[in-house]
């Protein structure tokens, strides 16, 4: 329900709008169009591709893991047009958070803002661990091999997985520099991976065995989701959170210089691009490689073995390193600028809003939630952590959905940049396709979804609430 408040208090949106201006101590406008795509493109080209597609082909949808990438791009294209009406009317840091505390009020703002901790710093972390699974591959290809003990987390055969922590630690310090040049290096490492991307199609598509595909949908095991159609919506479920770089770029608005044109071009085309992608890349593994045979962690340079392309390998597998980079690279950007968007509320401490005055980035913020991150990919395997990015980022798709139908209601006057066509229709679609979507994910998923909203319903009850209403009554001042 909303927050009985919300009538009593100002304008939210108009002070979200306000705040960066008001004092120049809010973050940097430097980003464009082209810096949007990127960076979703950055987001949404990582371990979906280069990882979990194999998972998913393997335990759910064998070849119609094409049909599920189809399923999941109709669902985000439904969500996308949500949330680019939202990003140009509201472009500012915190994405699903701003917009859920303008049209629902302050509790779910910060559940949504918890779960949105989910989504980000988990992503960061599977797509750490995938990363660690192509540069042990490669070292192996150099004839060098990690202790088991430093290779991977505990339950998947190791004790700390040293590569995946390594890596978010040094994307870490990389955003702490400053936004323009980790967007300057996230568009070089997306042009050279789209390329490597390309060029397995290409030459995969040279050496298909159609046969392969049949049947193309394997008949269910009598087991939800373990093959046929039920199959089908699992592997969409379970790769979606690939297409968490629309709440990236959304969250991004807020630092381009034009966002009422940039934030759509940069949602809807990132959008286009990688949806054709993962289409593509499912359709060529699994015509390359038999689909029980891709639960590995590296299941492109699984098929490009398959072809005999042994120097090609060691590209795909350069290639899976830089996609992978650019996804923790984006997923722990968004996370920080969700934190500064809810300590500028008053939600978490001050501290987590206030920025550097030479890079204008939030530093303190930056740097915690890297360390945590680091921690998580070198502890938690990657089955784990890669459910609970889905159920988190279909949540939050939902109450974007949610916010554009409430707005439209409540705020009917106030300037929309860019609309959605059919809002009611395209908003209720977009709802239905995220809780289906959900609603395949396993049991235990949602449980765990639920002990940890349950866990930040308890930290905002006992200090986020009263610390809130202080900002609010002007007893603290953001960022002190």
């Amino acid at each position: 329900m909303p927050d009985p408040g919300l009538a009593a208090r100002p304008d939210p949106i108009v002070t979200m709008l306000a705040y960066d201006e008001a004092d120049g101590t809010g973050l940097a406008k430097n980003l464009s169009a082209f810096s949007l795509v990127c960076i979703g493109l950055g987001a949404t080209i990582g371990a979906g591709i280069f990882v979990l597609t194999g998972t998913a082909a393997a335990q759910h949808a064998g070849p119609a893991l094409t049909l599920s990438f189809v399923v999941g791009g109709i669902a985000c294209a439904l969500v996308g047009l949500c949330y680019a009406e939202l990003a140009a009317m509201i472009p500012v840091a915190g994405s699903t958070y701003a917009y859920t505390h303008a049209t629902l009020g302050q509790v779910c703002a910060w559940l949504i803002g918890w779960d949105l901790v989910l989504e980000f710093a988990m992503a960061a972390a599977t797509v750490a661990v995938g990363w660690s699974g192509y540069a042990q591959s490669l070292l192996t290809d150099a004839g060098l091999h990690l202790p088991a003990a430093l290779a991977a987390a505990p339950g998947a055969g190791g004790l700390v997985n040293l590569p995946a922590g390594a890596i978010v630690l040094a994307l870490t310090l990389l955003l702490m520099r400053g936004t323009r040049e980790a967007a300057l290096a996230n568009a070089a490492m997306v042009a050279l991976k789209v390329a490597i991307i390309l060029a397995f199609v290409g030459i995969g598509v040279a050496h298909l065995k159609p046969e392969l595909w049949h049947p193309f949908i394997p008949e269910n095991t009598g087991t939800y989701g373990a093959f046929g159609w039920s199959g089908v919506l699992r592997g969409a479920g379970v790769v979606f959170f690939a297409f968490i770089g629309f709440e990236t770029v959304s969250t991004a608005a807020g630092e381009t210089r034009d966002p009422q044109r940039d934030a759509p071009v940069g949602l809807l085309g990132s959008l286009a691009v990688s949806t054709l992608l993962y289409v593509a890349v499912a359709a060529v593994l699994t015509g390359l490689v038999p689909y029980r045979e891709l639960d590995v962690a590296d299941p492109i340079a699984r098929a490009v073995d398959a072809i005999g392309l042994g120097g090609f390998a060691v590209a795909i597998k350069l290639g899976a390193l830089v996609g992978l980079t650019t996804s923790t690279l984006t997923a722990l950007y968004g996370q920080a600028r969700v934190f500064y968007a809810m300590a500028r509320d008053g939600l978490l401490p001050g501290a987590f809003a206030r920025v550097n005055p030479a890079t204008r980035v939030p530093v303190l913020s930056q740097g915690l939630i890297g360390l945590f991150t680091a921690l998580v990919a070198s502890l938690v395997p990657i089955e784990v952590l890669g459910e609970l990015v889905s159920i988190g980022t279909l949540l939050a798709f939902c109450l974007v959905c949610v916010s554009v139908l409430i707005l439209r209601r409540t705020d009917p006057g106030r300037p929309r940049p860019f609309r959605v066509p059919a809002a009611p229709l395209v908003a209720g679609l977009g709802i239905l396709s995220c809780l289906a979507l959900m609603a395949s994910l396993p049991g235990e998923t949602w449980l765990r979804l639920a002990v940890w909203l349950a866990l930040g319903l308890a930290i905002y009850l006992g200090w986020g609430r009263e610390n809130a209403r202080r900002v609010r009554a002007g007893a603290t001042v953001v960022g002190t």
